[in-house]
C-alpha cells in the first residue's frame, strides 16, 4: 500500500476535499467498529492524501457519538501517520473572530461520557501519555510555515475549548471559558487530539472560526443562523487548497 503523507479529518460544512483525484473509496471496520463514512483516498499535487468527513458525509454523526477511535484507527490502518483536523468552531477571544483560520496549540476539555481511551477494553495496556502539549509540534509548525508560503492569513496559537454539544453553548459557559483561558470553543476536539496521541498519530488542528460564541462578539445580542455559519466557514476555508499543496510540498 502507498504511504498517505496526509491525513485530514474534515469537520462541519467540510465533507470533501475538491481537489482530490483518482479517488478511492474505503470503508474499514476497526477493532472499535466502524468509522464515520467512507475515507477517500487520492491524489493532491501529486501527493497521497486520505480525506474522512467526521461527521458523515450527510453530517449524521453528532459530535457527542462519533467514534473518534474508529475514525483513526482507519486512517492509521491505510497507513496514515500525520493527521490534520479541520474543526469548525466559535471565537471567544478578540483574535479570533468570524472568518479566521488558527492553528492553536493548547487545549481544555469540558466533554464528558465519550469514549476518550484506546485503554478502554478490559486486557488492553494501560497508557499514561504526555499530553502536556496537545497538538504535535513539528506538524503544527509546518502547518504554521506552509500557511506562510501559500500567503494564507493563519493565527498561530491559541487554546481552543471541547464543549459536549450538540447544542451551542450559554453566555455564561463563554464567561466562563473565556476566564479558563480559551480563545476557541468547539465540540469535537476532544477526545480526538488525546487518540492520536495514544495510538502515535501526529496531529495537528486548522480551526476555521464560523462565529462568535454566545455574547464574544460586538453584538452580544446576535443571534446565529446555519447561512452564517456554512458562508463564514466557506470564507475561512479559501485560502485551505492552497495551504494544503504547500504543506505536503514541505
Amino acid at each position: 500500500m502507498s504511504t498517505i503523507e496526509l491525513a485530514i479529518i474534515g469537520g462541519t460544512g467540510l465533507y470533501k476535499l475538491a481537489d482530490l483525484q483518482d479517488v478511492t473509496s474505503h470503508e474499514p471496520e476497526t477493532r472499535y467498529g466502524m468509522p464515520s463514512g467512507p475515507v477517500r483516498v487520492g491524489t493532491l499535487d501529486g501527493h497521497r492524501v486520505a480525506f474522512m468527513a467526521r461527521h458523515g458525509e450527510g453530517h449524521s454523526v453528532p459530535p457527542h457519538k462519533v467514534n473518534y477511535r474508529a475514525n483513526l484507527a482507519a486512517l492509521q490502518a491505510l497507513g496514515a501517520q500525520r493527521v490534520l483536523a479541520l474543526n469548525t468552531v466559535g471565537g471567544i477571544t478578540e483574535r479570533f473572530g468570524p472568518r479566521v483560520l488558527a492553528c492553536p496549540d493548547q487545549l481544555i476539555d469540558y466533554t464528558w461520557g465519550r469514549i476518550s481511551t484506546i485503554c478502554e477494553e478490559e486486557g488492553t495496556e494501560v497508557l499514561h501519555v504526555d499530553f502536556g502539549e496537545p497538538y504535535t509540534r513539528s506538524l503544527r509548525q509546518a502547518v504554521v510555515a506552509a500557511a506562510t508560503r501559500a500567503h494564507v492569513a493563519l493565527v498561530d496559537g491559541g487554546c481552543y475549548g471541547a464543549t459536549q454539544g450538540p447544542r451551542l453553548e450559554t453566555r455564561a459557559e463563554i464567561v466562563r471559558m473565556r476566564r479558563d483561558g480559551c480563545d476557541l470553543v468547539g465540540m469535537t476536539g476532544m477526545p480526538e487530539a488525546g487518540l492520536a496521541r495514544e495510538m502515535e498519530l501526529d496531529y495537528a488542528c486548522l480551526a476555521i472560526v464560523a462565529n462568535w460564541a454566545a455574547g464574544a462578539g460586538p453584538d452580544p445580542d446576535e443571534v446565529i443562523t446555519l447561512q452564517d455559519v456554512l458562508d463564514n466557514v466557506a470564507a475561512a476555508s479559501a485560502g485551505l487548497p492552497a495551504l494544503l499543496k504547500a504543506l505536503l510540498a514541505g
